[in-house]
């Protein structure tokens, strides 16, 4: 498929100067020039949807502000030039402000001028292009069926409830066990929703520290504390036309709960060391995986703030409740991790698919993603077996590991001789595998044949 022209407008009626204008915006191939000589002949071939239009600001037929207006009406992308004899800085400012591009006053260095300006406009149309192409790819990964994946009846009512979610901008409370999902349910909503386009903000409450988290939130001032070297904006400003998610809510200081009520309230926020309000809009979303109601009771949490935030409830299911969508999440998981790392697919035996069937997953889904790639990497032929399923041992097996009191240098050659049994002693494939040189893995082995 190739690629769109890159489309210019002159809109010149004074011939010699348009002919100037033709021909210097030609001399570079990829620009696809055409031009007109009055305001109307532009409108009129608006369909055609130009990347720039430069706009001399005296047409014969009407002001060059008003084609500027109507143009902008009709299709904001479009990129506009004013070019006149006049440099009245104060219409120059008045035009920038209505949304043209520049103002390039007539002159004998206008050549180098207006090509470095449309050079400029193209790069920016195309970071603009790849910043969409990057967006309609992420949001396709978090569409919810991509997101929850699985058929049993405890998924397709998250499927429903996710729908729903993302028809209004109400505030959303997920909750569940650890290693449910909650990030990527509060993703797939978000880039579902009409907010899309704007930035989706995560912040893990209890990963930051009490004495950071109001800056983080809310912004701060330069000079407002030890530290403060410059202004900066907190995470509502930041996720402003967007989605704010707050994940682990209920770690949340009582003290900083009523400024957060209060933001919530009056849909602005005050950056310490500031008096000035700031207006924010953003959706919230957030997860926990406490019952806020006990946390009420036991006064961690606020009722007031509770109810400004419940809005619609999702539960997500544990993975010992979600029926047979155990197996097929370890197929996902085979399937992705197989593809990252170039091996070839591999399926679970009946006896492997029984043996996750009989086990509880306390970890859920973190903890079976976790099993499987661990599973993938011990098969050594096309299957998984029940012998590649090592079920609630992992923190076992590293304690063993550690107990022994190797140095580091002796855990790296253990596991570089285990690599190398596997994988019957192909030292190429090896470094592959362990992102190493293979003159490191000579290196090593020599160096330990010698003690």
């Amino acid at each position: 498929m190739t690629e769109k022209a890159f489309k210019i407008f002159v809109v010149e009626d004074d011939e010699w100067y348009n002919r100037l204008l033709v021909h210097t915006l030609s001399l570079n191939p990829d620009y696809e020039i055409q031009s007109f000589a009055t305001g109307k002949d532009c409108l009129a071939n608006l369909h055609q949807e130009p990347d720039v239009v430069t706009l001399d600001y005296r047409l014969p037929d009407m002001k060059g502000l008003e084609v500027l207006q109507q143009i902008k009406e009709i299709n904001d992308d479009i990129q506009i030039i004013l070019i006149s004899e006049q440099d009245d800085i104060e219409v120059v400012v008045s035009l920038l402000r209505l949304g043209a591009y520049d103002y390039i006053v007539k002159s004998k260095d206008i050549r180098e001028r207006l090509l470095n300006t449309v050079n400029n406009i193209r790069q920016g149309s195309n970071l603009k292009k790849e910043i969409v192409n990057l967006r309609q790819e992420v949001k396709k990964k978090y569409t919810d069926q991509n997101t929850i994946i699985g058929n049993s009846a405890a998924t397709r009512k998250v499927y429903e409830l996710i729908e729903k979610a993302t028809r209004t901008n109400i505030t959303v409370t997920i909750t569940g066990e650890t290693g449910t999902g909650k990030e990527l349910v509060a993703k797939a909503i978000h880039y579902q929703s009409n907010r899309s386009k704007h930035p989706f903000v995560p912040v893990n409450v209890a990963a930051i520290p009490r004495e950071l988290i109001e800056s983080e939130l809310f912004g701060h001032e330069k000079g407002s504390f030890t530290g403060a070297t410059s202004r900066r904006i907190g995470k509502f400003e930041e996720a402003n036309g967007g989605t704010l998610f707050l994940d682990e809510m209920a770690e949340m200081e009582i003290s900083l709960q009523a400024k957060l009520l209060r933001a919530l309230q009056e849909k602005e926020i005050i950056r310490i060391g500031s008096n000035t309000p700031v207006k924010f809009d953003c959706r919230i979303i957030i997860a926990t995986n406490k019952d806020l109601l006990e946390e009420i009771k036991k006064g961690n949490f606020r009722q007031d703030l509770y109810y400004r935030l419940y809005g619609l409830p999702i539960e997500l299911p544990p993975l010992r409740e979600r029926e047979n969508d155990v197996i097929v999440l370890a197929k996902h998981f085979i399937e992705v991790f197989c593809k990252e790392n170039k091996m070839a697919a591999k399926t679970l035996t009946a006896e492997a698919s029984a043996r996750l069937l009989s086990y509880s997953f306390p970890g859920n889904i973190r903890e079976l993603k976790s099993v499987i790639e661990l599973a993938v990497t011990l098969a050594d032929q096309n299957e998984i077996t029940a012998d590649h399923i090592i079920l609630g041992r992992g923190q076992d097996l590293l304690d063993d590991l550690l107990n022994e009191e190797h140095s580091l240098r002796e855990y790296d050659i253990r596991i570089v001789r285990r690599f190398l049994e596997k994988y019957n002693n192909n030292i190429k494939l090896v470094a592959e595998k362990l992102d190493l040189g293979v003159a490191t893995i000579y290196r090593m082995l020599k160096e330990n044949n010698q003690e």
